[in-house]
């Protein structure tokens, strides 16, 4: 494996990133990591409502029902022989810990990342690229029971942007709804080594 899942997905388009990006984005060593630190400003969902729902979804390591400013964080992205690459987010939350869990694949030609515990929930990523940065926004879901794959209809929209800035990398996410509006988000900046 000579290129890794970004690279896969991109294709020529990994070269209008940032040269930053192309470093984040680029294949692991073998027997490497990627590690990075840094704070989020904001991070948790402000609903209340939807805590019941975000917990459950902690439980499972996709989401989570906190809401705070400040949030010191880790991520550490590990390669998996089969080109595929595995993602752990910590949150260190004023009273608890959140581990967020995801793997990113490729299917039928297109980035897909796989969500929580098993993989339960699947987002099919549409990427642009834009100034250097690196856009991505969900266009299809589905639910893993078993054996079975279970589309979703679009409940909710991903938009993830990543891009580098002069203290390292800033990451931008946000989870939103046609009738709520935005709904989850986190975004911050921190520093990457492998």
């Amino acid at each position: 494996m000579t290129l890794s899942v970004w690279q896969r997905a991109l294709g020529d388009r990994v070269n209008e990133l940032s040269p930053g990006l192309r470093d984040y984005f680029a294949l692991l060593p073998a027997g490497h990591v990627g590690r990075g630190t840094g704070l989020y400003e904001i991070a948790g969902s402000r609903h209340r409502w939807l805590w019941p729902v975000l917990s459950f979804l902690a439980w499972r390591r996709i989401l989570f029902p906190e809401y705070e400013r400040n949030v010191p964080f880790t991520v550490t992205n590990t390669p998996t022989p089969g080109g595929e690459l595995r993602g752990r987010r910590t949150f260190a939350f004023a009273k608890t810990e959140r581990v967020m869990l995801d793997e990113m694949r490729i299917v039928d030609g297109e980035l897909h990342d796989f969500l929580g515990r098993r993989g339960g929930l699947e987002v099919e990523l549409g990427l642009t690229v834009a100034d250097g940065a690196l856009h991505m926004t969900s266009t299809r879901l589905w639910i893993h029971l078993g054996a079975l794959r279970i589309p979703l209809p679009r409940v909710a929209t991903l938009r993830l942007t990543e891009q580098s800035v002069a203290t390292g990398q800033r990451v931008d996410v946000t989870l939103s709804s046609p009738l709520v509006g935005e709904w989850f988000v986190y975004r911050g900046t921190f520093s990457y080594e492998v």
